[in-house]
């Protein structure tokens, strides 16, 4: 081990004069007094919110509206409350397996779902629970799944990485598989005639899977409207980006696709620069790399403590410095958007809206042994009989 120990690659680091992505979530300035709070208004981004590779990057003012802040507060704050549960509920023992959460990425799920359109569509991997509510699905579809219940998105039978919604193709379970497949789905796009397009979510862990360049060359080849986009939340596993990939700068590696990296704490810019993609891809451009610079707090699933490959300590200054939901909530505050009270409200509302959704979810049974015979075919295009474990054992559709 000594000898190997010799060969372990150097950290890369980043020059003192290289310019680096802002991750602050609370760096967004107001422009000018807002007069009438019922109308939009303009904001001007950190000067640092974006580095792009071979295409300009977005501007840096942008409008937004007091009703929609908001909303996007309460999104991300349902969505941690939602995760949060299910942490609460796989310590109690009663989710068990896999179980991967998004805790510290609100920014990246909710501010993907308010710059796309509801005809788009979106693939990742499994810490997906948050974008298969944001596409429409709902918070007890989604814990009912992780209990293992008839009321689940997969009705109990799919588990923490496997929920879908007609607009959301999952949770995926093998690492980069998704990112090929996203690829078809924007080729089945272009291939109607469709405005719209796919976002296909992948971590920095599966960023050196080869069947992801493979998708990357088949985009552009074919000049899909695909958006890949990596969540580099800066650890794949318990393995730390600049320890697995000799190029960390993930929005470069498309070789000739343009690349757009994104501050992935502050939830303004990343919904501008999700804006930005799906605009760049539906308008014929071809493929785009985006990659959000984000952060999970907890460890890479419920079994990994996170805390054996970094400190605790930088744990708790990301939560006490760069905190998206914090961010967003200095913004409403000092823009005069609501008070520190009525975001209480907002915070007690996500709580019981998550509470109840729990308990439903614990009220619906378990799926029976006849379930096991369907959700295995479209329905429709089933076969007329099925075998099972043993050449007697036949259902008959």
């Amino acid at each position: 081990m000594a000898s190997l120990a010799r060969f372990r690659p150097a950290v890369r680091r980043i020059p003192a004069f290289a310019r680096a992505i802002q991750t602050s979530a609370d760096t967004t300035q107001l422009q000018d007094t807002i007069q009438d709070y019922s109308q939009p208004f303009t904001v001007k981004l950190h000067e640092e919110s974006f580095r792009s590779y071979q295409c300009e990057t977005p501007t840096l003012e942008v409008e937004v509206k007091k009703d929609e802040l908001l909303k996007m507060y309460k999104d991300m704050q349902t969505m941690r409350r939602m995760e949060m549960a299910a942490d609460a509920l796989y310590k109690a023992k009663l989710i068990r397996g896999f179980c991967h959460l998004a805790i510290g990425q609100e920014a990246v799920s909710v501010g993907l779902e308010y710059g796309i359109k509801p005809e788009d569509r979106v693939i990742t991997a499994y810490r997906c629970h948050p974008f298969a509510v944001m596409r429409g699905g709902t918070i007890k579809g989604v814990i009912a799944e992780l209990l293992g219940r008839q009321a689940g998105m997969s009705h109990g039978k799919g588990g923490s990485m496997h929920i879908f919604t007609p607009s959301f193709f999952g949770g995926n379970g093998i690492v980069g598989a998704q990112v090929p497949v996203g690829a078809g789905i924007a080729f089945a796009q272009k291939y109607l005639g469709k405005d719209t397009a796919t976002f296909a979510l992948y971590g920095d862990g599966a960023s050196n899977q080869g069947q992801v360049f493979e998708a990357f060359n088949m985009a552009k080849l074919w000049g899909l409207p695909a958006v890949f986009v990596c969540e580099n939340n800066k650890y794949g596993m318990g393995t730390s980006a600049e320890r697995s990939s000799s190029n960390t700068e993930y929005f470069t590696r498309g070789d000739k696709i343009p690349g757009l990296q994104v501050n992935g704490m502050d939830i303004i810019a990343s919904r501008h620069a999700v804006q930005y993609a799906r605009k760049w891809v539906t308008e014929g451009n071809g493929p785009l790399l985006m990659e959000f610079v984000t952060y999970r707090y907890g460890g890479h699933s419920m079994s990994d403590p996170g805390t054996t490959y970094r400190t605790r300590e930088e744990v708790q200054r990301m939560r006490s410095t760069q905190d998206p939901i914090r961010g967003l909530q200095r913004y409403i505050e000092e823009w005069g958007l609501a008070t520190e009270q009525e975001l209480k409200q907002l915070d007690k509302d996500a709580k019981a809206e998550v509470d109840q959704a729990v308990e439903e979810a614990k009220q619906s049974p378990e799926p029976l042994t006849k379930d096991l015979w369907t959700d295995i075919y479209y329905k429709g295009t089933e076969p007329s009989s099925m075998r099972g474990r043993e050449r007697e054992e036949v259902h008959h559709y």
